[in-house]
């Protein structure tokens, strides 16, 4: 099999879908060795060194293929041979010549607008891919968004498939002293409901000398912070730090008004932190019912309880933090790797039909 993937993500530093399409592409090449994998974008992307069946495409170089989702992706599948495409970011070729995927991570962009000011694009254009069936196949990455986008696309069940994600094997514990402070990791953006955080931690900070840590790229539309005593912000950090500054912190704090799947929350739990995370669908189906805890994101007073709890008391949370590590064993992108691979065979079965 000759399988054409999305690398446009891979143009961006960070992000939960750059994570997504390289480890996703990653564990494939490895797991399919048989297999070809191709990487393709109009934007320019550095692309990983992983396996030898892990190939980038050409930019595109005439006018034509400029109009990268109506011709130039099709010339690249063409030169490349390769029989499926798979659109890693709402995407898939306007012309239904081949089977495609399409991953579709939440339905923000529809449901909840104010917090994408910059999806129009997407808005539009999934939109129209999915009603009218160009994807062959769609994948979610939780059962919650699954649910989601068969009600609001009105999609057949049986073209949709939930496949969770996993962290990335460098997530394990690290054996760094504890430090007196909550953290967030994550991308600062209206949604991730960090001020909510902030004024909870500001209540909890009367009481216990705790500091609070946010770490993670600023979006443009998130309202600035103001610096004070105790207020870390670290901005963008690299994915090599993050094993050590979840396992030394206090407690990580994921109070996510809405997710797709919550992949610093699985992160987390693997490197053994005791996560404070919201009650959405797609976060509970990842961490379970006793390996986090759940609180009302909508609530600040909710929310100063449970930190309030671990500050005064973080000892008696220790049982969390090993059903944390225990939960994130059931992930790993070979796992991913290998449901993909077979919506991959259910796309190529379905378009021959």
């Amino acid at each position: 099999m000759i399988v054409a993937l999305d690398a446009t993500p891979l143009a961006v530093p960070t992000g939960g879908t750059r994570r997504y399409t390289l480890e996703l592409a990653g564990a494939l090449a490895r797991n399919f060795p048989q297999d070809e994998y191709w990487l393709l974008s109009d934007q320019p992307f550095s692309p990983p060194a992983i396996a030898p069946n892990l190939r980038a495409g050409d930019p595109p170089r005439t006018a034509a293929a400029r109009r990268w989702w109506l011709w130039g992706v099709q010339q690249e599948m063409m030169r490349r041979r390769a029989g499926v495409f798979h659109g890693t970011d709402f995407s898939v070729p306007y012309l239904p010549r081949r089977p495609s995927v399409m991953t579709v991570h939440d339905l923000s962009p529809w449901l909840h607008p104010q917090w994408q000011r910059d999806a129009n694009r997407i808005r539009r254009r999934a939109r129209l891919l999915l009603r009218a069936g160009i994807a062959t196949m769609v994948v979610t990455p939780s059962a919650a968004i699954r649910r989601e986008a068969i009600q609001y696309f009105r999609l057949p069940a049986d073209r949709v498939a939930a496949i969770p994600l996993a962290a990335s094997a460098q997530f394990q514990p690290v054996d760094t002293p504890r430090r007196n402070a909550f953290v967030f990791v994550g991308t600062l953006e209206p949604r991730k409901n960090v001020h909510r955080l902030i004024d909870a931690w500001h209540e909890v900070r009367r009481q216990r000398d705790v500091d609070l840590v946010l770490a993670g790229r600023i979006r443009d539309d998130f309202p600035p912070v103001k610096p004070e005593p105790g207020l870390v912000l670290l901005g963008a950090v690299p994915d090599c730090e993050l094993p050590a500054l979840y396992s030394s912190a206090l407690a990580v704090v994921y109070p996510s008004l809405y997710e797709g799947f919550g992949l610093p929350v699985l992160e987390a739990m693997q490197c053994g932190a005791l996560v404070v995370a919201s009650n959405d669908p797609a976060i509970c189906e990842v961490s379970g019912s006793d390996a986090a805890i759940h609180v009302d994101a909508e609530n600040t007073r909710d929310l100063v309880e449970a930190l309030s709890q671990i500050a005064a008391a973080p000892e008696k949370f220790e049982p969390v933090r090993d059903r944390a590590i225990a939960r994130a064993r059931s992930f790993s992108w070979t796992r991913t790797a290998q449901q993909t691979h077979e919506i991959y065979v259910e796309a190529q079965r379905i378009f021959k039909k």
